[in-house]
């Protein structure tokens, strides 16, 4: 946030040659209809540049915001409590899996942060042995990171496709999940291998007091799970139906979701537990520094793209169509080492110029190759190391996880995975 707002500053400083190389048809229009005076540049940026950065900055936040409300509510309720019991196997290979399986098919429909810090938690109550834990857990890691890349609600990468207008929901999920699959089947039978041959679970003999978290019946939490997952779903739907921002309809499912918890905690509504249900504080504090990380993101990119610079590198970039490879590849690898987020508002900001699209051909129109291979490259790509994306450092603080242990014992798995991933995009793309 801090870059964000330097470089803003620093551009204001230089604010008339920047408004005059990129925006001189529209500064001539804007001066026409307003009083010029001294500080007309500024007004100009701020209202019609600065503006429209935060505009996307804000439909992203807010529909974080709504789902991870929505994630609360369930986790609150205990909605989640069904994967454990899923979970219960004597079989490595099999919870291998089956964890890697749910966490893929839940990432697809919550944000892939929530869901690392949701199942690893229920992970390191099984699990005995630190070495496994480390293991299962950079499964995890990788598994959120595939299936967050097929839906345009399960990352924030396809989210800011989806808001550009670069990608339609459908489309891409047709496109990318087969990739993803089979990205993440490749690291499961490498880690496979080396698993041994009976998992060992946490003792269950003396089990913790677990308070009010057992107030509703499995058939209203599977209501409530119903209705969130099902909520998310329809928040494609429901922006094809009316055009209003995908926020909307996160905001919708949140307000319907609230409705149906209060009435089925109605006999709580008074009491002092009901209280400590509506304030769950697990997960909102890591979301509200991902939220606020993409806020600087987007200013600090912003900022460089108003410059020109991303100009000139985007006309080398619009070329033959193998030079989409490349150039994902590239934005893929540089993900590993300063967040998948980063590199994908570098990607968006980069290529989505007008003009630029136009010329680019049908890699970079709606629903283009460039667009679904730059989201599978920097959801594969920040896999690579643990500081890829905020999730790996969740599994960096909750299982120790070290930098040198992941790059020796996951890195080649997920390079391996990745690649395979790829030649699979390319053969569906032929």
């Amino acid at each position: 946030m801090f870059a964000g707002v330097s470089c803003w500053l620093l551009y204001l400083g230089h604010g008339t040659s920047f408004v005059l190389s990129e925006h001189s048809v529209a500064f001539l229009s804007y001066i026409a209809e307003h009083t010029v005076g001294a500080d007309s540049v500024k007004d100009f940026i701020a209202q019609d540049i600065f503006l429209k950065y935060m505009t996307f900055s804000a439909d992203i936040v807010l529909f974080l915001l709504g789902t991870t409300g929505i994630v609360e509510v369930l986790n609150n309720n205990h909605c989640f409590d069904f994967i454990r019991e899923w979970l219960v196997t004597r079989s490595p290979r099999r919870f291998l899996w089956m964890l890697s399986g749910l966490t893929f098919l839940l990432s697809a429909n919550l944000d892939n942060l929530t869901t690392v810090c949701l199942m690893l938690s229920i992970m390191h109550s099984m699990i005995s042995g630190d070495r496994l834990r480390m293991v299962f857990g950079s499964v995890i890691v990788l598994s959120a990171s595939c299936g967050g890349a097929f839906t345009v609600i399960g990352d924030v990468s396809g989210l800011m496709l989806w808001e550009r207008g670069l990608v339609t929901p459908t489309v891409y999920a047709a496109q990318l999940v087969l990739p993803c699959f089979v990205a993440l089947l490749t690291v499961n039978l490498l880690v496979a291998r080396k698993l041994p041959d009976r998992l060992e679970f946490v003792s269950t003999a003396a089990l913790p007091y677990r308070g009010d978290d057992r107030m509703l019946p499995r058939v209203q939490r599977m209501l409530l799970l119903l209705v969130g997952i099902g909520g998310l779903w329809f928040i494609p739907t429901f922006h094809r139906i009316t055009h209003l921002p995908p926020f909307v309809g996160a905001l919708c499912v949140l307000s319907f979701l609230w409705v149906v918890n209060e009435l089925c905690n109605h006999s709580l509504l008074g009491s002092d537990k009901m209280v400590r249900k509506r304030h769950p504080m697990a997960l909102q504090y890591t979301n509200i520094q991902h939220i606020l990380f993409f806020i600087g993101i987007t200013l600090l990119v912003g900022a460089v793209c108003e410059t020109g610079a991303f100009r000139n590198l985007a006309e080398w970039s619009i070329g033959p169509a193998g030079r989409i490879y490349v150039g994902s590849i590239g934005l893929g690898a540089l993900s590993a080492l300063v967040n998948n987020v980063s590199a994908m508002v570098s990607g968006i900001f980069l290529l989505d110029i007008p003009g630029e699209i136009s010329t680019g051909g049908s890699e970079y129109a709606v629903n283009g190759n460039f667009w679904m291979l730059l989201s599978y490259c920097t959801a594969m790509g920040s896999a690579l190391l643990p500081i890829g994306t905020f999730a790996g450092f969740s599994l960096m603080r909750l299982e120790n996880v070290t930098m040198g242990w992941y790059l020796r014992k996951m890195s080649g798995k997920v390079l391996a995975g990745w690649m395979a991933g790829l030649l699979c995009f390319y053969l569906l793309a032929l």
